[in-house]
């Protein structure tokens, strides 16, 4: 008894730390200024999406130039999905990332890439955290220029395409020069890349190939041999004491993602909620109302089980608030429903333990057991129902195409997940570490439901 009471206890403790550290970090003056708070907790406020607390929208002008008009909208809703992943690692940061076709169909009109970051209102980390637009491109010096002796600067008029970009790399990484000891930054190209690539040192040995990042020639060694296996190197473009950081931001971005298409941002803006600080407001009185209404009726009929489940939920609602804040999750109307959805699960869950703990009374067994067979019978009904619930979150998250339900999904998932913590570790600990006076009609009245005296 004495280790069941002192996990108790070392559970309310752990519990108390987690729900201070939610309350201390919240801050829900959503849409003001106060939400980019420079104070020691800021980076654990909650992350509201754009319906709730608005954000940032930048919008990238997209170069097309030298692509097969049929070309284009592959190479932009590959774009889109470069973006998407380099700004939602997790799948629940909920950005818009939206293609849009500007002008005049023909030649007067453009492709643009609009990128709305919900929460954020640092228009400088918004485009850091889009990541450094890097276009990586192989050309010739023309063969008029070969053997040219002079002294004119060359230009971009002065090199031939190859083919070979970004677009076909696999993947990239810093090594170093064994003699300089020089960082290189070595690309390897997938099977298209290194077949070209292959094809353009074999067909072209002797001739200058420049390697160009973002416009700049990094390096333009002679092709002495035919290169198989589709590797490459960057050097000599990373000198001085932040050579190797450059280097390593370099290896990093090309391993996010090569751009299929070059992109040039060309205006940025804050937007407004289109909920706003009311609707939070509003959610959070409502969610409170809800939890005292639930606790109201469980305490009222299952009484001192139902007492230990408004801890226990007090304790999933802590946990998940806490993960909210950690993961980051941002929080939409749809990832609050989600929340919402797992903790009516979490109370299911609740109900079924001391409905079979009633049922194992009602047979004679004394409360020690009878709690303990509760939740033994209770448990393969809360498996089966939650494991189910979490196959429909992994279904939704991984199929869905749309931030929103990838969010949802996310939300709903983690919560049953705590749920299934709570209900049979947090509330069994609890029921466990009270003293089981068998002969007391106290004790009895306090583990029947309201339904019986």
């Amino acid at each position: 008894m004495f280790k069941r009471r002192f996990w108790a206890v070392i559970l309310l403790l752990v519990s108390a730390l987690v729900g201070y550290f939610v309350y201390s970090t919240t801050n829900l003056n959503v849409g003001t200024s106060e939400t980019a708070s420079t104070t020691v907790n800021s980076k654990y406020n909650f992350k509201l999406g754009l319906d709730l607390n608005g954000g940032i929208e930048l919008i990238y002008k997209a170069d097309t130039t030298g692509i097969a008009a049929s070309d284009v909208s592959g190479k932009m809703n590959s774009l889109k999905n470069l973006i998407n992943d380099r700004v939602n690692v997790f799948g629940v940061s909920e950005p818009i990332i939206q293609v849009e076709t500007v002008g005049l169909i023909g030649g007067n009109s453009s492709e643009q890439l609009i990128v709305d970051l919900p929460g954020m209102t640092d228009i400088a980390g918004a485009i850091a955290q889009v990541g450094k637009t890097y276009v990586l491109e192989f050309k010739f010096l023309k063969k008029e220029l070969e053997n040219s002796t002079s002294s004119d600067p060359l230009t971009n008029n002065s090199f031939e395409s190859t083919g070979l970009t970004g677009a076909l790399l696999e993947k990239s990484t810093l090594e170093f020069n064994q003699t300089t000891g020089e960082p290189n930054v070595s690309l390897q190209f997938n099977k298209e890349g290194s077949d070209l690539f292959a094809k353009i040192t074999k067909e072209n040995i002797g001739r200058r190939l420049a390697i160009f990042l973002d416009g700049k020639v990094m390096s333009m060694p002679v092709i002495r041999e035919e290169i198989s296996g589709g590797k490459a190197s960057i050097s000599g473009g990373f000198t001085g004491t932040s050579g190797v950081k450059e280097a390593k931001d370099l290896v990093n971005n090309l391993n996010l993602g090569a751009l299929p298409i070059p992109i040039e941002l060309i205006s940025t803006q804050s937007i407004g909620a289109s909920l706003g600080v009311e609707a939070v407001r509003a959610s959070a009185h409502a969610g409170l109302w809800a939890f005292i209404v639930i606790a109201i009726f469980l305490i009222f009929w299952y009484r001192l089980p139902g007492l230990l489940a408004v801890i226990s939920l007090s304790i999933y609602v802590a946990i998940n608030l806490a993960l909210f804040k950690l993961i980051p999750v941002t929080l939409t109307a749809a990832g609050i429903a989600g929340f919402i959805l797992s903790l009516g699960m979490a109370v299911d869950a609740n109900i079924l333990i001391f409905e079979r703990m009633r049922e194992e009374l009602a047979r004679g067994r004394v409360l020690a057991d009878a709690i303990k067979e509760g939740f033994a019978r209770a448990w393969l009904s809360i498996r089966d129902s939650n494991t189910s619930s979490i196959i429909t979150a992994i279904i939704l998250y991984a199929f869905s195409s749309t931030p929103v339900v990838k969010g949802f999904a996310f939300v709903f998932g983690l919560g049953v997940v705590v749920s299934m913590f709570t209900a049979i570790t947090a509330s069994r600990t609890l029921l466990l570490a009270i003293k089981h006076d068998n002969a007391g009609r106290i004790i009895h009245f306090l583990f029947n439901s309201g339904a019986n005296k």
